[in-house]
């Protein structure tokens, strides 16, 4: 029914679209969904994955899993993230990948929902360092598109890999211009 209710709404009601689809033959992968400016990206994340059934979990800020939303993010596959630290996330989640047999986790490359002027570099080094692909999805709000490319293995050039991520995401427009990061 849940499945049902989100096509109806982003198809009929907000009139979205999605170009690609989500590996169904890959167990482990990332998705790299850009640009990051608004709660609305989560929302439209939420739906998508409805839409699509994939099961695909996410990290965010600790500060999103504390009372009274908490039980929200936990229950919707959310793991909390505690920035303040360095504590080796990269390490972490490249043994979580290595210790199940499927897992998809889904990341804002810009790390926030502020103006940045470049993405942030851990979710390449996850996958690089766990040998999993990258899924970049595109959120454009301009022109009502959630955009999903082929899976892409980073081949470790982090310049050329750079390029070939950005080139995907340029001209994106996200739901606050002047916010996350322009293409």
């Amino acid at each position: 029914m849940a499945h049902l209710l989100a096509k109806w709404v982003y198809f009929k009601w907000w009139k979205w679209k999605i170009t690609g689809a989500f590996p169904s033959d890959i167990p482990k992968y990332i998705i790299i969904a850009a640009p990051h400016t608004s709660w609305w990206d989560l929302i439209m994340g939420f739906t998508v994955r409805a839409i699509t059934g994939i099961k695909a979990g996410y990290i965010g800020k600790d500060s999103l899993f504390k009372p009274p939303f908490g039980w929200f993010f936990r229950w919707t596959g959310g793991q909390p993230v505690d920035r303040s630290k360095s504590n080796n996330m990269v390490e972490a989640m490249v043994q979580l990948f290595q210790s199940r047999e499927e897992l998809i986790i889904a990341l804002a490359p810009e790390g926030t929902r502020k103006k940045v002027s470049q993405l942030r570099t851990g979710f390449y080094y996850i996958a690089l360092g766990a040998n999993v692909p990258l899924v970049l999805v595109k959120l454009d709000f301009a022109h009502k598109e959630v955009g999903v490319s082929e899976p892409f293995y980073p081949t470790g050039n982090k310049e050329e890999d750079f390029e070939h991520i950005l080139t995907f995401f340029r001209g994106v427009e996200g739901y606050r211009r002047g916010q996350g990061i322009y293409f």
